[in-house]
């Protein structure tokens, strides 16, 4: 399976330029035979620790974002991975979205949600694209080892880590090593092929270097986006012949 993961500038509250940003990647996504594609964390309306935004930009999603978004996309053959704050159950979620030719295929919620009012998921789905079995954490879940341990047990080949590392300068600093040992941790810990996508740049007094990359099983980084760049980290994940399910 040929994995692309995005790293771009975040854009906030602009539902339209969010799409066009995607549909814009995802013809890129054709030429190259990328069979899934992967945005940042909160990429649709954009990220925040404020519930009042939060809660904001959740209702726009599940109301007409998400539905804008899937019309956009329907006609390229790439499964997209696309994160967005949503309402189901009158809860508020951090989510990450499949989409398979304009539909909505599954999503997942993120388990160590670190948001105001947030509220954790509790479910761990899987989904196959090109005979490869993949789940999805999101962000502060990869300090986590169980998340990602819930998804191998399930014989998961690959795990997908939205990110969103868009913080105060001195964190950013802080964090800009940690964001990668994690998802290296991730690798070694699982054997699972990790993948991930971040925002990059200066926002409103916030910085991201971006932390977007594939790394391998034994931990080593196969590809990724330079810091502070925007582009594609791009990889072959091949196809295990055997996957052991963890006990």
């Amino acid at each position: 399976m040929r994995i692309a993961t995005v790293q771009c500038p975040a854009i906030a509250d602009d539902a339209a330029s969010a799409c066009e940003a995607v549909v814009q990647r995802l013809r890129w996504a054709t030429k190259e035979a990328i069979d899934l594609l992967v945005f940042p964390e909160a990429f649709l309306l954009g990220h925040s620790y404020d519930p009042e935004t939060i809660r904001s930009r959740a209702h726009e999603a599940s109301g007409a974002a998400l539905t804008e978004l899937c019309r956009r996309v329907a006609a390229f053959p790439v499964t997209l991975v696309v994160g967005a704050f949503d309402v189901a159950s009158r809860h508020i979620f951090n989510s990450a979205f499949v989409i398979e030719e304009g539909q909505i295929a599954g999503r997942y919620a993120k388990v160590h949600p670190n948001e105001p009012g947030v509220t954790a998921g509790s479910d761990f789905p899987t989904f196959v694209r090109s005979a490869i079995r993949y789940g999805i954490n999101i962000c502060n879940d990869a300090n986590h080892a169980d998340p990602a341990e819930q998804i191998a047990r399930q014989g998961a080949e690959l795990i997908l880590y939205p990110l969103n590392n868009m913080l105060p300068p001195v964190t950013a600093e802080r964090w800009r090593e940690k964001s990668l040992a994690n998802l290296v941790d991730r690798a070694q810990q699982t054997g699972c092929w990790i993948a991930s996508s971040d925002v990059t740049g200066a926002s409103e007094g916030l910085l991201s270097y971006g932390c977007t990359a594939i790394v391998a099983p034994d931990g080593h980084v196969v590809a990724r986006v330079p810091e502070l760049s925007g582009g594609a980290a791009v990889y072959d994940v091949p196809e295990r012949q055997l996957r052991a399910i963890i006990s």
